[in-house]
């Protein structure tokens, strides 16, 4: 069983029989049907889901919209709502399925440093990977401001400067090859409005090549000296089959162990999340030393 696409239309095959087809226009079904000797055994919801997928219908950061007419009979009512759909209130009876991103991590860093960092800054990116959070950051910076991005994988800073050039943010960011460790070479004290980490290892890449504890925090320590008074420093961290959580507990230790007439730190933790997910942590170093 599987589901070809030829424009707008996608075509359900059985072995090499057609037996249903769907259209979509836009964000609209306008036809879906399936042959009625195939119907109720689970084919209909195959191509359902297949046409959602291939339309971003299920990715997690990615918002999706889309309407249907209104069902026929009690069974195009179910499969409709077995994959969100509901009632839209329109008097042409359609209904619609209206999917917003799901909050991450990273996302939480990126909505806090949004409100806090200062437009036309100074940021830093110490592991900047496929350059997500790189971009997020020049858009911050633009047009005045700078960033500098780091990675210790030379396909990370490809394809970091790559999705810079893109987006003609080139004369904002730039990354090179480093290990973040280093990064107090690069960056003199109290010159940063920001600094970003994001841990783990390179999505898509090798999950045997991931960050470690005698690396990060190291960095971390350099990150927070190279921050201005009231600058920001976020870390998402990590942990699961693959990378154990030695890096993870040690940078809860280290964050826990910083002085608080120097720094407020904020763990925030996915109650109803695994154990496991991603954690975001901030670190806000004050404007002034309490007591002096």
């Amino acid at each position: 069983m599987q589901v070809t696409r030829q424009d707008n239309r996608y075509l359900l095959y059985k072995e090499s029989t057609l037996i249903g087809q769907a259209e979509l226009d836009g964000d609209r079904i306008t036809m879906f049907t399936v042959q009625p000797q195939w119907r109720n055994r689970g084919y209909g919801s195959y191509l359902l889901r297949e046409m959602l997928r291939l339309n971003d219908g299920f990715a997690r950061q990615t918002p999706s919209h889309f309407t249907a007419p209104a069902p026929e009979n009690a069974a195009a009512a179910a499969l409709l709502h077995k994959f969100g759909f509901s009632p839209t209130g329109e008097a042409d009876g359609s209904w619609q399925r209206v999917r917003s991103p799901d909050m991450t991590a990273v996302e939480l860093c990126h909505r806090f440093l949004e409100g806090t960092i200062p437009t036309g800054g100074t940021f830093l990116d110490a592991t900047c990977g496929n350059g997500h959070d790189t971009l997020f950051l020049c858009r911050k910076a633009s047009p005045n401001g700078r960033v500098l991005a780091l990675d210790i994988q030379p396909a990370a800073v490809e394809a970091t400067n790559r999705l810079l050039a893109e987006h003609g943010l080139q004369g904002v960011g730039r990354a090179i090859v480093c290990d973040h460790r280093d990064l107090g070479h690069l960056v003199p004290p109290g010159t940063l409005d920001a600094a970003v980490f994001n841990f783990g290892w390179l999505p898509g890449a090798d999950h045997a090549v991931h960050s470690a504890a005698e690396s990060t925090l190291p960095a971390l320590q350099a990150a927070l000296d190279a921050l201005k008074p009231g600058g920001v420093l976020t870390a998402v961290l990590y942990s699961g089959k693959v990378i154990g959580d030695g890096e993870k507990q040690a940078v809860l230790e280290f964050f826990r162990a910083l002085p608080l007439t120097k720094y407020t730190v904020l763990v925030c933790e996915f109650a109803n999340w695994a154990s496991t997910a991603p954690l975001p942590c901030f670190v806000l170093k004050k404007p002034f030393q309490a007591g002096l």
